[in-house]
């Protein structure tokens, strides 16, 4: 087994090697919320790189409910034929691909003039940032049925454009990952408490959605570690959720961790522990290989042959690289002819480790932007003007969301 040998699925479905383009969120939406020509071009890049799978960025369940000011939308099929050439882009260099479905709960920046729900009405706490996200509204048991609604109607659209399965997006403090932590899920009826508990509506989600879509249709989750907050999901609480799992006809459990108020998934946490330079979270993941029946996903900034061949030899069937192939999309063909490039943005030193996060997916941002538009990335850029530009960019995106809103609910 290498880095460039196929893998067959749990839904007898293969893919070609077992490189991963992870989930980035790329907030390139239409003016419908639709991909938009430049998503489709940045796509087309990673197509032909030759990574063996292709996770698109967040699609969400809910226009109401935006984990970014310009993320792509799928609640119907008013405009499901931008969807079929998304997935007809993305499929073009033989990759399977597979849409994350979400929905932030509380994560959704206050500026879009929505109401944000959660399991329970525990704000973000992201010190003097905190004032950017709204207290949220804890979900009644009506709320958290329709959510499972959208959850599932959106899997059976992605079907039916011609994606390959989806990925229900549990992890990085979004909904569903809210429900999972006992920080933010205070709640004392079916859905809080035990672990079994608080797994309930990810548990949900998947049996519905694999009721309703074909066999041979990925049904996957990315899933956190941990929280790496004190008091948070815990790699015990994982390690119950993935042998629930088990039962469940999942086909990949992709493995990150952390959230807003945590962001380990750019290798910083709140709770003491010491991540890995590169695959942060291996070392979570291979403790789960004993317990998981299910092909292991590891994310978390891999960048160098050295270190996917590593997390393949350990037992970790599929390597997720996520900014690396943001900087370089053609990496999986550099390291399959031989070529010894590991891509990196330079680590920001700010003291504010908040806004060197936020500057951190800038900068990332500003490398998609460009391959959206034909042009060579540039790692080197500055995380301050890189900060700047993409505050730019979504003031306007902002507005450009409210607008179309106020025109829906009219």
């Amino acid at each position: 087994m290498t880095l460039f040998s196929p893998l067959t699925l749990p839904n007898g479905t293969s893919i070609p090697n077992r490189i991963v383009k992870a989930a980035m969120e790329e907030n390139m939406c239409d003016a419908d919320h639709a991909p938009s020509d430049p998503l489709l071009r940045l796509y087309q890049a990673w197509a032909e790189g030759g990574a063996g799978l292709i996770l698109t960025g967040n699609v969400m369940v809910d226009r109401r409910a935006m984990t970014g000011p310009g993320g792509v939308v799928l609640e119907d099929d008013t405009h499901l034929d931008r969807f079929r050439q998304w997935a007809k882009v993305a499929r073009s260099g033989g990759a399977q691909v597979w849409m994350q479905i979400s929905h932030p709960g509380r994560q959704m920046m206050a500026s879009l003039g929505q109401e944000t729900y959660s399991a329970s009405a525990v704000p973000l706490d992201m010190g003097k940032l905190s004032n950017k996200f709204s207290v949220p509204k804890a979900m009644s048991v009506s709320d958290i049925a329709e959510i499972q609604r959208r959850f599932v109607y959106t899997a059976q659209l992605a079907e039916k454009a011609g994606f390959n399965g989806v990925q229900i997006h549990a992890a990085h403090g979004y909904l569903i990952s809210q429900f999972l932590s006992p920080i933010s899920n205070k709640r004392q009826d079916a859905w809080g408490g035990s672990i079994e508990n608080r797994a309930r509506l990810l548990v949900d989600v998947i049996k519905a959605v694999r009721a309703v879509v074909s066999t041979q249709f990925a049904v996957a989750v990315k899933l956190n570690s941990a929280d790496f907050q004190r008091g948070g999901f815990s790699p015990v609480d994982a390690q119950q959720v993935v042998q629930t799992l088990n039962a469940m006809n999942v086909d990949v459990v992709e493995l990150s961790g952390g959230s807003y108020e945590a962001p380990a998934m750019q290798g910083q946490t709140r709770d003491g522990r010491t991540l890995a330079r590169e695959a942060y979270f291996l070392e979570f993941a291979q403790s789960m290989l004993a317990t998981a029946q299910m092909p292991l996903m590891v994310t978390g900034g891999i960048r160098r042959k050295a270190v996917a061949d590593n997390v393949v030899h350990s037992g970790i069937l599929l390597v997720g690289i996520a900014t690396a192939l943001a900087i370089n999309p053609s990496l999986p063909q550099a390291w399959r002819s031989g070529q010894d490039v590991a891509p990196e943005l330079t680590p920001i030193a700010w003291k504010n480790k908040m806004m060197a996060s936020l500057a951190t997916m800038a900068r990332v941002k500003y490398q998609l932007k460009r391959l959206s538009q034909g042009k060579t990335t540039n790692p080197a850029i500055s995380p301050l003007w890189a900060l700047v530009a993409q505050q730019v960019i979504t003031s306007r995106q902002v507005k450009s969301y409210r607008h179309w809103m106020a025109k829906h609910s009219a």
